[in-house]
């Protein structure tokens, strides 16, 4: 993402497809891709509105999961950062963090087993002492589905596994470690309003994760902990050229208004704001950041 100034057209802002044709493997690597998602290390510019705080990010070794750990710790807070298998673009992430003068640990595993939720709440207890912003956002997304057929019951439930029962898992074990003031932030997506049938069992899961954050913030603020809520709409990751094929990658986030997907850079402020005192009276809300297509 370029550098904007008041005057720049919005839709100029990030790379616009046609994009290399190309498609990658479960996991998807960032360091495949061409061009390579904007994490905003040129570009985000912290302010201290997170100094000294600690944050746990699922998937937070590249995409969405990468711009925010960088942004966070541009504005002060320590990193914990939680991914599958993904090394090499997790160990490029922690750099980033250490970087900018945080400190940063990486927790590689399947969270869709409720004993490594519970270890990846523990270890980054164990290490920072606390836990004061959990950003839920690692997410299962299977190949796109020629037929409704081809989302059988293992993909379905390793989707669910993932992408909801996890936060109820990491949720649950992180209570304890979170006191007055934290904030819980859960990634939901266009596709909880405007599903993809190819991609149904990960919309699904969307919509339950607005479900899930409504509700958790009623009960949770009598804590004095918020929980809000993320929905992206596309966004240039290693999640789009793991779950469609060559020539839906060459083409993605045409269709959108702004004629592109966002970048991963564009993410980082919703989560910035919603983690700091800013958004102090914001609770069980959900902001879309979507470049234009409604949340309805």
């Amino acid at each position: 993402m370029q550098n904007t100034g008041p005057t720049q057209d919005p839709k100029d802002a990030g790379p616009k497809p046609p994009f290399e044709a190309k498609s990658q493997d479960r996991p998807g690597i960032e360091a495949k891709m061409n061009p390579r998602p904007d994490y905003g290390e040129s570009s985000y510019k912290g302010l201290g509105r997170l100094k000294d705080r600690v944050a746990l990010i699922t998937g937070g070794d590249s995409g969405i999961g990468r711009a925010v750990a960088l942004a966070f710790a541009r504005e002060g807070a320590h990193v914990a950062i939680a991914y599958l298998s993904e090394h090499g673009d997790a160990k490029e992430t922690a750099q980033a963090v250490k970087e900018a003068g945080r400190e940063a640990i990486t927790i590689p595993g399947d969270l869709a087993d409720e004993a490594h939720c519970r270890k990846v709440i523990e270890e980054t207890a164990r290490k920072f002492g606390r836990i004061d912003i959990l950003v839920n956002n690692a997410a299962e997304q299977g190949k796109a589905a020629e037929r409704f057929e081809d989302i059988d019951a293992a993909r379905v439930e390793r989707t669910f596994r993932v992408n909801i029962m996890a936060m109820f898992h990491l949720v649950r074990h992180a209570l304890p470690h979170m006191k007055e003031g934290s904030a819980i932030i859960n990634v939901a997506s266009i596709q909880a309003y405007q599903p993809s049938p190819n991609i149904l069992d990960y919309a699904s899961t969307k919509g339950a994760i607005v479900t899930f954050s409504k509700g958790l913030a009623q009960d949770l603020i009598q804590r004095g902990i918020r929980v809000n809520v993320v929905a992206p709409g596309p966004v240039w990751t290693p999640l789009i050229e793991q779950s469609f094929p060559a020539e839906k990658v060459a083409t993605f986030g045409k269709d959108s208004p702004m004629q592109r997907p966002a970048q991963p850079a564009e993410l980082a402020p919703a989560f910035v704001f919603l983690a700091s005192n800013e958004a102090s009276y914001i609770n069980g809300e959900v902001l879309g950041v979507t470049g234009g297509k409604p949340l309805s």
